[in-house]
C-alpha cells in the first residue's frame, strides 16, 4: 500500500478509480482503520465514477503509531470540554485536517471532494474551514460541530461506555476484537436497519486484521476535545455541504447533525429515519447516492438554493428535510421521540448528577446492566483512569 510522509507521520492510503475521475477524499472516524469503510459503499461510488481515496488516520491501522506520546485522561478532558475549558492533547482535529491533505499531495490531487464521517467529519469540516482551495464539496455523516451543550455534545451513557469500553491488548486476537466490535456495533448501531452477523463480522474482522490501537484511539479522542467548539470555524466554510445524520443515533445525537448544518452557509441536511452511529447495508447504496448527486451539483457550482432542492429522496425510510422546516412527527430537536426507550436521555444534563465510578471490563459487567437508565456524571476526574476502563455508573 502507498504512503504518504506527511507531518513527520507515515500515513498509509490507498486510491481506486480512473486517474481522471473527480476525486473523492473519505476520512474515517474515531480509532477506526480506512478498512472499516464497507466495500459495497466504495463500490458503489466508483460505479458512479470518482477516483476514490482512503486513508489510515494517524495512530491507527497502518499509519504511524504516536507511541511516544501522553495518552490523555478521557474523563477529565471530557469535563474540561464540556465546561468550555482548554484541554490539552498530543494533537487535534487542525493536525489531522492537515494529514488529510498532505494524503491529496502524495495522490497529486489538488481538489476533492471530502467526506468525513463521525470524527472523520469534524476533519472534514476543519479541512474545508482552514483550507478552502482543496476541497470541491463537503459532506459530513454523523458528526458534530464541537458544541458542548449537553443534548449536542453527548448521546446516550450506554453508546459512550460501549465506545470506551476497552479491546482486548493482544492484536494477535482477531476473535476477541471481532466480538469487542460486535459489541460496539449492537449498541450504536442503526435500530431500524439491523445487520446480518454473517456479513457484519468478516468486514469487522478485515478491520481487526489492519489494526486497532487503543492508546491512539484515546488520543485522537483527545484531539476532539482538544478542539473546543468549532461553530464560528464553520461559519467560514464556503464549500457546497450535505450533512446526513441518523434520527437514532445514540453516540452522536441528531441534535448534533442539525446544528452542523445550521453553521455552515447553505447546507443541506439529510435525516435518515432508523440510522444509528454505523452504515448498515440496507442504506449503503442509498448514501452513496445521495453524495454522488451532491458532489454533482458542487461540479456543475449550481446555487445552494438549486442544491437543496434537486432529487431529494422520497424513500419512506430516508427523510429529506430543508433548514426551515418543521422538525417531523415523532422527532424533537434533541431526537426522535420513537426512540425504543420511549425518551431519548442525556447524558449529562449537568454536573451534579450521581458520580462516575471507574472499574476494570472484568469488574463491570456491563452487558448486563440497563445502563441507559443511569445518568452519566463526569465531575471529578483529576485522577480517573485512562481510557477503556470507563464502565460503571451508580448513586
Amino acid at each position: 500500500m502507498p504512503h504518504a510522509d506527511v507531518n513527520g507521520l507515515r500515513l498509509e492510503y490507498e486510491v481506486r478509480g480512473a486517474g481522471h475521475a473527480p476525486p473523492l477524499l473519505l476520512i474515517m472516524g474515531l480509532g477506526m482503520p480506512a478498512a472499516m469503510w464497507p466495500e459495497e459503499f466504495i463500490a458503489t461510488l466508483l460505479d458512479r465514477g470518482f477516483r476514490v481515496v482512503t486513508f489510515d488516520n494517524r495512530d491507527c491501522g497502518g499509519s504511524t503509531r504516536l507511541a511516544d506520546q501522553p495518552v490523555p485522561n478521557i474523563p477529565r478532558a471530557i469535563v474540561r470540554a464540556l465546561l468550555r475549558r482548554p484541554v490539552s492533547a498530543p494533537y487535534d482535529l487542525r493536525d489531522m485536517a492537515g494529514d488529510a491533505a498532505g494524503v491529496l499531495d502524495a495522490a497529486g490531487i489538488e481538489r476533492a471532494h471530502v467526506v468525513g464521517v463521525s470524527m472523520g467529519g469534524m476533519i472534514a469540516q476543519v479541512l474545508a474551514a482552514a483550507d478552502p482551495g482543496r476541497v470541491l464539496s463537503l459532506t459530513s455523516i454523523m458528526s458534530s460541530t464541537g458544541n458542548p451543550r449537553p443534548k449536542i455534545a453527548l448521546g446516550k451513557p450506554r453508546a459512550l461506555r460501549a465506545l470506551l469500553r476497552r479491546p482486548p491488548d493482544d492484536p494477535a486476537d482477531i476473535d476477541g476484537i471481532v466480538d469487542h466490535l460486535m459489541y460496539l456495533f449492537g449498541i450504536i448501531g442503526s435500530p431500524g436497519f439491523l445487520q446480518d452477523a454473517a456479513i457484519l463480522r468478516p468486514h469487522l474482522e478485515r478491520v481487526a486484521r489492519r489494526g486497532l490501537y487503543p492508546e491512539g484511539t484515546a488520543r485522537q479522542l483527545g484531539a476532539i476535545l482538544a478542539s473546543g467548539d468549532r461553530r464560528g470555524m464553520l461559519e467560514q466554510v464556503t464549500a457546497r455541504t450535505l450533512v446526513i445524520h441518523g434520527a437514532s443515533d445514540p453516540l452522536v445525537p441528531l441534535a448534533a447533525g442539525r446544528d452542523t448544518a445550521q453553521h455552515i452557509r447553505g447546507a443541506r441536511l439529510e435525516i435518515v429515519q432508523g440510522m444509528g452511529h454505523d452504515f448498515p447495508p440496507a442504506l449503503m447504496t442509498r448514501i452513496a447516492a445521495w453524495i454522488a448527486e451532491h458532489c454533482g451539483s458542487g461540479e456543475r457550482q449550481r446555487e445552494p438554493e438549486a442544491a437543496a432542492d434537486a432529487g431529494l429522496a422520497r424513500d419512506p425510510d430516508l427523510a429529506a428535510h430543508r433548514l426551515d422546516e418543521p422538525p417531523r412527527d415523532g422527532e424533537t430537536e434533541a431526537g426522535p421521540l420513537a426512540d425504543p426507550a420511549g425518551v431519548r436521555r442525556d447524558a449529562l444534563e449537568s454536573l451534579e448528577q450521581p458520580a462516575l465510578v471507574l472499574r476494570s471490563d472484568a469488574d463491570a459487567g456491563v452487558e448486563n446492566r440497563d445502563a441507559d437508565a443511569a445518568p452519566l456524571d463526569l465531575r471529578d476526574q483529576a485522577d480517573a483512569a485512562p481510557v477503556g476502563e470507563l464502565e460503571g455508573v451508580r448513586k
